[in-house]
């Protein structure tokens, strides 16, 4: 294998080589993006008594923090095509850290809205992430690498879950008031995104060849084709992710709220068990884009689709239980059902994604990553209604994964040009 091609091995512990070192700073990239984007949420049940929020306002604010990443998604993609990848990454992590350090200086509900809103830029450090992960591998590797990168980084949503409220504790215990110490806890996050910018900066390149500006990159600096819209696929497999991603990060948003007011747990109890949600990003990503791969070798996208499907109906079905659950334990049992399936679709969409437009990766990408936040914005919408529980919601985002996952499965994805390219040898994992 030579240094400069996409690599055909995915060995998890080394750094030796540029693909590699880009592996693993890129997830490392899109995780303390994810814990910057989600540090208010476990908070939420002090930021709403400090900041007196209604239902309906904290509402706004979910749809906030996810409806500017749609926009942002659709750029980023584009940018990493004609700028690369590395320079993306850095400009987005260096940006976006501003707003995340800054919406402690937000006083009321309109101030910390917009703090909010701009915050959700970040978000879109997974169009990177996977972009810069398709590129360095193989074909047959692709759906097992993009999984991996696109998980671990998802795994942020949990840790910051677990981690803030703690960091908000630690702060109370030093003598600041609970209207301070939220405030001062997203500083965190803010400097955590200054080191893997500098790392970004340091040790990725774009390609396997070397940087864009290095190997004169300029194919990519043509218009882009928005033809892709047009194919039918695309729009499908953003559907598909608005009902796995996008219902992720709605949960990641209120499930400290539901477990606060459905069960009575204090913000660290409830902050616990969201991160748990979270954490099953550490392996259920990972293999639905290893399922992916391997049912590829045999089906082709065909196969693909219908690993898909399926996760995603069991996905609906996990999270009807889990709205007719009436006691914690029960709750959490069928969350990391429906929570194991959702993360598994997730991974599968994106093991499709690389092959649908070769000349468009980027764009494909921005797309589909968008339809996700698109999703996440319109369950906002059911979780802030006055006249909808969260329980309610939650059966309405259940039967709707039900339906989507019945449209997934009626999608013919396969073309004779990207079956000869998904169907390679076995992905090796080392």
């Amino acid at each position: 294998m030579q240094a400069n091609q996409p690599l055909q091995k995915l060995n998890i512990f080394s750094v030796a080589t540029p693909q590699m070192r880009t592996f693993h700073i890129t997830w490392l990239m899109f995780f303390v993006c994810f814990f910057g984007w989600f540090g208010l949420a476990p908070l939420m049940p002090a930021i709403r008594e400090d900041l007196h929020l209604s239902k309906a306002q904290v509402g706004n604010i979910i749809i906030a923090s996810v409806s500017s990443t749609i926009i942002a998604r659709l750029l980023i993609g584009r940018f990493c095509d004609t700028w690369g990848p590395r320079k993306t990454a850095v400009a987005l992590l260096l940006i976006g850290s501003l707003p995340v350090m800054l919406v402690g200086l937000a006083r009321d509900y309109i101030s910390f809205l917009l703090f909010r809103f701009a915050i959700g830029i970040i978000g879109a450090s997974f169009v990177i992430t996977q972009f810069h992960t398709a590129v360095m591998f193989a074909p047959r590797l692709k759906g097992t690498a993009n999984a991996l990168t696109g998980g671990w980084g998802n795994l942020g949503g949990g840790v910051t879950n677990m981690v803030m409220p703690l960091v908000f504790s630690a702060i109370v215990a030093m003598g600041h008031t609970p209207h301070a110490a939220w405030r001062y806890a997203m500083l965190l996050p803010g400097v955590m995104m200054w080191g893997v910018a500098w790392l970004y900066y340091r040790y990725t390149q774009d390609t396997p060849a070397g940087n864009y500006s290095d190997t004169g990159h300029r194919v990519q600096k043509q218009r882009a084709d928005w033809s892709i819209l047009r194919d039918r696929r695309v729009w499908v497999l953003a559907l598909a992710y608005s009902v796995c991603f996008g219902m992720e990060i709605t949960f990641d948003n209120v499930a400290s709220l539901h477990f606060v007011d459905a069960f009575g747990l204090s913000q660290q109890q409830a902050g616990f068990w969201a991160g748990v949600f979270g954490f099953m990003n550490v392996f259920a990503r990972a293999l639905g884009g290893i399922c992916a791969d391997r049912i590829g070798l045999r089906y082709g996208l065909r196969g693909k689709g219908w690993l898909l499907a399926g996760v995603l109906l069991l996905e609906g079905i996990g999270l009807l239980l889990f709205a007719q659950a009436q006691s914690l334990a029960m709750a959490i049992g069928t969350m990391l059902c429906f929570a194991l399936f959702l993360k598994m679709a997730n991974g599968a969409t994106y093991a499709l994604v690389p092959f649908i437009q070769l000349r468009q990766v980027g764009l494909v990408s921005g797309v589909v990553g968008a339809g996700g936040n698109l999703g996440g914005m319109l369950f906002g919408f059911l979780f802030k209604s006055e006249t909808l529980t969260y329980v309610q919601a939650f059966t309405c985002t259940g039967f709707i994964a039900v339906g989507v996952a019945g449209l997934v499965f009626l999608t013919h994805f396969a073309r004779r040009s990207d079956e000869q390219t998904s169907t390679s040898p076995a992905p090796v994992l080392a």
